[in-house]
């Protein structure tokens, strides 16, 4: 079965927003590219971006959560955007609550944590990133979707 992995650009805090899900989350990062590394001559990088991160990988379980600075030539992206979520299916919930509690801690919480009416334990927020996520806990899939 394929396996879906979210990607997220950021306007250059790429790599302190990987440290941050990556104290939350555990493990190592997979990779990490920045775009001084793709510098030639005929493809330049300006001193600016050069430290910039161009990709990162944080494994979490099978899937793999990405992410990239948007060089400033190409504009910004907008941290204010609503049009999509990450999605996180807990195992039990008490991940659910550890997950909830770490990626939210000064971001904004929009739907605190509890037993939802459709029978799950769910909650979202927007981390301090601008980054919104979903946490839920179903315990008739235990974390499989």
């Amino acid at each position: 079965m394929a396996l879906i992995n979210p990607h997220i650009n950021f306007n250059g805090n790429a790599e302190e927003a990987f440290n941050f899900y990556k104290s939350v989350f555990g493990g190592e990062f997979a990779k990490i590219m920045r775009f001084k590394d793709l510098s030639r001559p005929e493809f330049p990088v300006a001193e600016n971006e050069a430290n910039k991160i161009m990709h990162i990988a944080l494994p979490i379980g099978k899937n793999i959560l990405m992410a990239n600075d948007v060089p400033e030539f190409m504009g910004r992206t907008n941290e204010n955007e609503n049009r999509s979520k990450i999605s996180i299916s807990a195992e039990s919930k008490e991940e659910a609550d550890k997950l909830f509690n770490g990626l939210s801690a000064g971001g904004q919480i929009e739907m605190p944590i509890t037993d939802s009416p459709w029978g799950s334990y769910f909650g979202m927020f927007r981390d301090k990133y601008g980054i919104e996520w979903m946490v839920d806990f179903d315990p008739n899939y235990k974390g499989k979707a």
